[in-house]
């Protein structure tokens, strides 16, 4: 699977997953834009670092997650319908399998994303000014805060129209 990380807009991005031999899925605007580091990157780099397999991205290479379809698929109204509640039938069978990943990320995703900030001095959000980092998550910490520092600014440097594209799970950005 491939996925990519657009810039969009000024202050927007998309993220976009290719699995091979299927239409791109998108979400577009996806949350939490920044100009150093956007939210779905640092979870991606989490999730493929720490090789958390049903997180969001380990979801979407298996078929789900909450990523659309991009391309207007030709037939019958019902037959598309038919393929959108497959497509969500998946995607609650595969969140139902194993939640622990899935809170693990968010847990470490947003712990990186704060330690990130407070290393490049940024200032984090007010609920999180002065949150500590627990000393057990430290070493998960510490290996995505290195990833986040090399690709912060790839990112900052991308113009509009620009994209980071991984090819599932790795960290470094495919080349071109």
């Amino acid at each position: 699977m491939h996925v990519s990380f657009e810039r969009t807009g000024e202050h927007r991005y998309a993220t976009v997953v290719t699995l091979p031999g299927r239409h791109p899925r998108r979400m577009d605007p996806a949350p939490g834009y920044d100009d150093h580091i956007p939210h779905d990157l640092v979870h991606y780099l989490t999730e493929a670092e720490l090789g958390l397999t049903s997180g969001v991205f380990g979801r979407a290479a298996a078929g789900g997650g909450d990523f659309t379809e991009t391309a207007e698929v030709p037939g019958d109204p019902r037959r598309r319908a038919r393929a959108q509640r497959r497509l969500k039938k998946r995607e609650a069978s595969l969140s139902r399998a194993d939640r622990s990943d899935m809170a693990r990320s968010e847990h470490i995703a947003g712990l990186c994303d704060l330690a990130w900030r407070r290393r490049a001095g940024a200032r984090p959000p007010a609920w999180a000014e002065h949150r500590p980092i627990p000393a057990e998550d430290r070493p998960a910490i510490d290996r995505v805060l290195a990833r986040l520092d090399e690709l912060a600014p790839l990112w900052h440097d991308l113009p509009v129209g620009g994209a980071l594209t991984f090819t599932w799970p790795r960290t470094a950005p495919d080349p071109g």
